[in-house]
């Protein structure tokens, strides 16, 4: 009888062998991460969206400004490449009033209508570029550029108009006496109509620690606060301020 060959599997080589599969599951595990990072990336960039760069952070962050040290939560910090330990040229907060707290998620349409919220207080940290502040620039500088004459604006305020020259454009001054205090001074832009006020139409700077300029500005609606507010800012900033940066490295 004639032989007759096995047709078995022996010596059979698979369909997909061990080294392809291999690779073919190592190309599928990295489309799985990659989709992972691409929704983990979609979900965070949906929040700062949502969030509108906003923050509710609270960890605190020592910023140097020439030989100050601020103490203030990320919350605060308006811009968020601010939201940095470390030496920087200047630091731009803003502030809930009358609570003086940063952003959170109860307060979002406070912070995302920004422009035109009456009840946000802006705060520019910076050097002191000036040897005096508003209050002591109102009689060597401020005077020279009145005119007319001044009016009762209420509120213990007096309005002062400006010449047209003066390079202040449609600004007004308001000072009013404050005994054994210099004369508070704030330069604002006073809307026609109260619905017409923004967040930030009035303006005054005030010095503090060793060398800084606290520049703040808040909506007109509030100027019958001015004296609670200047109190507020200087309390606050006073409180924040940590200390003296050293020279040394």
């Amino acid at each position: 009888m004639a032989s007759h060959t096995n047709d078995t599997d022996e010596g059979f080589e698979p369909i997909i062998s061990n080294r392809l599969a291999i690779k073919l599951l190592s190309a599928l595990a990295a489309l799985v991460l990659i989709a992972g990072l691409i929704t983990a990336a979609g979900h965070w960039l949906g929040q700062r969206m949502a969030s509108g760069g906003h923050t509710d952070s609270t960890q605190e962050f020592n910023i140097a400004i020439g030989s100050d040290i601020i103490s203030v939560p990320a919350n605060m910090i308006r811009l968020a490449e601010q939201r940095t330990s470390g030496t920087a040229a200047g630091l731009n907060l803003y502030l809930t009033w009358p609570e003086m707290q940063g952003y959170s998620v109860a307060e979002k349409d406070r912070f995302d209508a920004a422009d035109k919220s009456t009840d946000l207080i802006f705060i520019e940290v910076s050097e002191a570029t000036m040897s005096r502040d508003m209050s002591g620039r109102f009689e060597p500088i401020y005077q020279r550029l009145l005119s007319g004459d001044s009016s009762d604006f209420g509120h213990g305020l007096t309005l002062h108009h400006l010449k047209a020259d003066s390079g202040y454009g449609d600004e007004v001054l308001l000072s009013a006496h404050r005994p054994g205090k210099p004369d508070y001074v704030v330069r604002c832009l006073l809307p026609q109509r109260r619905q017409e006020a923004s967040s930030a139409d009035c303006q005054r700077d005030i010095h503090a620690g060793n060398g800084l300029s606290i520049l703040y500005r808040f909506s007109s609606t509030r100027l019958a606060e001015w004296d609670h507010i200047d109190a507020a800012i200087g309390a606050f900033v006073a409180n924040r301020l940590t200390g003296q940066k050293s020279d040394n490295p």
